[in-house]
C-alpha cells in the first residue's frame, strides 16, 4: 500500500472504535482501487483485533462516496485482458475483486460497523453505507442509485441489499430511475437509522459507536451474522443457527457477566471476550 493511498484513507482507534475515513474530498471521495484495498484490510484487521469493538466508516468534505473512481491505477485496466483487449469474463472479474469484495468485507466484519454519511453517497458509495449495520446520515446527505444514469447494471451488491431494506418494488423504483433520495426520505424508507444536523454527525456517530464498543462484542457479532443470514435461508436453518450461536455465546466471559450482573442487580461491565 502506498503512502498516498494511506493518506486517502485515514485511520485511528479511539475508545475501542476503529474510525475509517475516506479522504479524497476533492473527488467527493470517489473510491479508488487502492482505497478499496485499504478499507478491506482495515475491516479485516478490526475483526481480528480484540481491542477493536466497533467500526465507523465516514468521509471528509461534502461527499461520503461518489462511487468508484476508475480513472487511472489498477482499476482502470481491470476490465481488459492481456494486451488491453477486453474478453468475456474480464468485467465480472473486476466486479468480484473490487466492489463486491468491499461490500462483503463490511457484511462479514465481526464487529458492528456504523456508517456516518456526511454527504452524497452514490453508486458503490451508497452500497458501502447500506451494507453497514447502522447508518447515521447528516441532513445534507443524499443516496443515489446512479448506475441507470450511465446505462449500467447496479453492482457492489446493490440488488441484494436494497430489496432487503425497502422491499423489491421500492428497490426497483430507486434503481430504475436513479433519483437522489434526500436523507429525510432515506430515513422514512428505512435506508438509514437516524438523520442529524451536519454539525452533530461525528458526535452522534461517536456516541453510538462507543456504546456498541461497551457491549458484549461476541454476542453482537453472532447477532449480526444471524440477522444477515436470516433472509437468505429457511426457518429451520435460521433456528438451528440461532441455537448454535447461543450455545457458543454462553461460553464467553461477557455472557457470564451479563447473567451475573442481572442476578446481582448491577450494571454489567463487558470486556468483549
Amino acid at each position: 500500500m502506498t503512502g498516498i493511498a494511506e493518506d486517502e484513507v485515514l485511520h485511528r482507534i479511539e475508545n475501542n472504535v476503529s474510525w475509517i475515513t475516506l479522504n479524497r474530498p476533492e473527488a467527493m471521495n470517489a473510491v479508488t482501487w487502492d482505497q478499496r484495498e485499504r478499507v478491506i484490510a482495515l475491516l479485516a484487521g478490526a475483526s481480528a483485533d480484540p481491542a477493536v469493538r466497533a467500526v465507523v466508516v465516514t468521509a471528509t468534505g461534502k461527499g461520503f462516496c461518489a462511487g468508484a473512481d476508475l480513472r487511472g491505477g489498477p482499476a482502470a485496466g481491470a476490465g481488459a485482458g492481456a494486451g488491453g483487449e477486453r474478453v468475456a469474463g474480464d468485467v465480472a472479474r473486476m466486479i468480484r475483486l473490487g466492489a463486491q469484495r468491499l461490500i462483503t468485507a463490511v457484511l462479514d466484519c465481526e464487529k458492528p460497523v456504523l456508517a456516518a454519511v456526511n454527504g452524497t453517497a452514490a453508486g458503490i458509495g451508497a452500497h458501502l453505507a447500506l451494507a453497514c449495520d447502522l447508518v447515521i446520515a447528516a441532513e445534507p446527505a443524499r443516496f443515489i442509485e446512479v448506475f441507470v444514469r450511465r446505462g449500467l447494471v447496479p453492482d457492489g451488491g446493490g440488488a441484494y441489499l436494497l430489496p432487503r431494506l425497502v422491499g423489491p418494488q421500492k428497490a426497483k423504483e430507486l434503481m430504475f430511475f436513479g433519483d437522489a433520495v434526500p436523507a429525510a426520505e432515506a430515513e422514512r424508507l428505512g435506508l438509514v437509522n437516524r438523520v442529524v444536523p451536519a454539525e452533530e454527525l461525528e458526535a452522534t456517530a461517536r456516541e453510538w459507536a462507543e456504546r456498541l464498543a461497551r457491549g458484549p462484542t461476541r454476542a453482537l457479532a453472532m447477532t449480526k451474522q444471524l440477522v444477515n443470514a436470516s433472509l437468505d435461508g429457511d426457518r429451520a436453518a435460521a433456528l438451528a443457527a440461532e441455537a448454535t450461536a447461543q450455545e457458543i455465546n454462553m461460553t464467553t466471559a461477557d455472557a457470564n457477566e451479563g447473567v451475573a450482573s442481572f442476578v446481582e442487580r448491577r450494571t454489567p461491565k463487558y470486556l468483549g471476550r
